[in-house]
């Protein structure tokens, strides 16, 4: 599943840009793995240091998403390629689901990253017209949650828009608002850069960063594959190393 963005050459910045998202947050999964599992001891879910980390790769992850779509519009990309794309993520997005619930069946995944960006690129493509208002457009999507909230949008059925009085208990979380406000202004930076400064998404890579910058590249252009694919490979690794162990999560 390679990463398709729009119909012409690929952007090795931008690629090397979600490279860095993708190994951050394997890393970060590494780690809560390895908590897990009980061989370090960490509290993912309150300590700063790790609630930031993942606040901070959440918002890389989906400012990617936003310059991907700015990218694949000024490219010209076919709406048949981008449904092929989303029906992609979206097919990922159920396995996440499937996946968490028989791992975590009372804190299962029902609208994680995945889920969210299934969402945001449609509200995206329709946003694109749009030009600089996507600034004060994403602006109020980040701010709408701290104003309105109501017990009707705490239910799995609908938490994932985002206006929750609490945040549900569950492995990953990701809500269109304020998340979608990210995406937009990504989409909005992207749409500027290409119009005035094209080199910094389409250049080719610093001279100092070539050498690691490369491989981030390649991981950067088949992020969905490897999204997919490190969780297993990583608790693999993980629960052989207990099981050798005779550790117990």
């Amino acid at each position: 599943m390679k990463v398709p963005t729009g119909g012409g050459d690929r952007y090795q910045r931008l690629d090397a840009l979600r490279g860095v998202a993708i190994v951050w947050m394997a890393a970060f999964h590494f780690c809560f793995d390895l908590n897990y599992y009980g061989f370090i001891r960490q509290d993912f879910h309150n300590d700063p240091l790790w609630t930031v980390q993942r606040g901070a790769i959440v918002t890389l992850f989906l400012f990617c998403v936003g310059l991907g779509q700015a990218v694949a519009l000024d490219q010209g990309q076919t709406m048949r390629r981008f449904w092929r794309r989303w029906a992609q993520i979206v097919g990922c997005a159920v396995g996440v689901s499937a996946g968490s619930a028989l791992m975590f069946p009372q804190t299962y995944i029902s609208f994680g990253v995945l889920h969210g960006i299934a969402v945001m690129l449609l509200l995206l493509r329709l946003a694109a017209p749009a030009g600089r208002w996507l600034w004060p457009l994403g602006l109020a999507a980040l701010l709408l949650p701290l104003f309105i909230q109501h017990p009707f949008f705490d239910t799995r059925a609908t938490n994932w828009i985002g206006l929750v009085t609490h945040k549900p208990i569950t492995e990953d979380y990701v809500p269109v608002l304020p998340w979608l406000g990210v995406a937009l202004w990504g989409m909005a930076a992207g749409q500027w850069a290409l119009r005035h400064r094209a080199t910094w998404l389409n250049g080719t890579l610093p001279a100092g960063l070539r050498l690691p910058g490369r491989p981030l590249a390649v991981l950067g252009r088949w992020s969905l594959s490897f999204y997919m694919l490190h969780q297993p490979v990583l608790i693999g690794a993980v629960m052989v190393a207990a099981w050798l162990l005779h550790r117990q999560p």
